[in-house]
């Protein structure tokens, strides 16, 4: 990795020292201090510059929202809490999620994308095809379990979505784009099956959490969602797989203050602590750049 120094720096980006040095007090520019001096690790500067963060003026692009719309969670709404990052959340599932992303809605999307080929790395493909996000960061935050959510004690004996078919039990469903709705989608493919094979509930649910209370009440007799989500309804769980969950964001937010801080609390012991209450999370790649385009 290459590092400048505060003039080789100021010239590699054509601004002045001074202003270099505004930056740098603004937390706006990425640079480390070794031994009281300031480097800037070059391959991180053309990033930022190609991200947007330097426009000229009258042409800068206002910072999004500080929200992370797409997937809900559990463990991130506790992690954004107990950070102090002051950042929101806007739940409406994964699509609809990166969708106020690229609208510049929303500062981060959480996403867990699903197709065919769960043997790669759905997230990661799905971001690669996205053409109106060449500015990518994915962030990881944990690895989650989905499965069937079941009323307690599992009255009809549901163990595999085999089951769910054979049997006609009422299925919770989730919205178009929502991830859970691609994982099921993607596990009906396989079976040689489709959604309108399903003795389908009405109206979809929005959240695992509203997936849940379907099935508390009655409403449904089994869904798709977390592990979390059926401990936090108290009901039971078949796994069927564990997913990757990440956080996706324009390298320009990745910077941001509000993102900063939230990724510290992610290096600390404490959403480890909190994932083993909730169940079914592996939280070892919380922080990690997963992909960056």
């Amino acid at each position: 990795m290459e590092f400048l120094t505060t003039g080789e720096a100021a010239d590699y980006l054509r601004i002045s020292e001074r202003k270099l040095y505004e930056l740098v007090a603004e937390g706006a520019i990425p640079c480390s201090k070794v031994t009281g001096k300031w480097l800037f690790p070059r391959h991180e500067l053309d990033r930022w510059v190609l991200s947007g963060l330097m426009r000229p003026a009258g042409m800068t692009i206002a910072e999004p929202p500080p929200i992370v719309g797409g997937s809900q969670d559990d463990l991130l709404e506790w992690c954004l809490r107990q950070s102090g990052s002051g950042l929101a959340t806007l739940v409406e599932g994964t699509g609809s999620g990166v969708e106020r992303l690229l609208r510049g809605e929303a500062m981060a999307a959480a996403i867990h994308f699903h197709d065919g080929d769960e043997s790669g790395d759905p997230n990661v493909a799905a971001v690669r095809a996205m053409p109106r996000l060449h500015d990518a960061v994915l962030v990881g935050f944990a690895r989650r379990e989905q499965g069937l959510l079941l009323p307690p004690g599992n009255p009809n004996g549901l163990r595999s979505l085999e089951d769910v078919l054979g049997s006609g039990a009422k299925m919770a469903l989730r919205q178009k784009g929502a991830g859970a709705q691609m994982f099921l989608e993607a596990l009906l493919a396989r079976l040689g099956a489709s959604p309108a094979e399903l003795n389908r509930l009405e109206r979809p649910c929005l959240t695992g959490p509203d997936l849940a209370v379907a099935i508390r009440t009655g409403a449904a007799d089994c869904g798709v969602a977390t592990r979390a989500a059926a401990r936090g309804a108290g009901l039971d769980f078949v796994p069927l797989a564990w997913e990757n969950f990440d956080l996706l964001m324009r390298q320009r937010s990745y910077f941001q203050p509000a993102f900063q801080t939230l990724a510290a609390f992610l290096a600390s012991d404490g959403p480890a602590r909190r994932a083993a209450e909730l169940t079914g999370y592996d939280v070892s790649p919380a922080g990690r750049i997963r992909f960056s385009s």
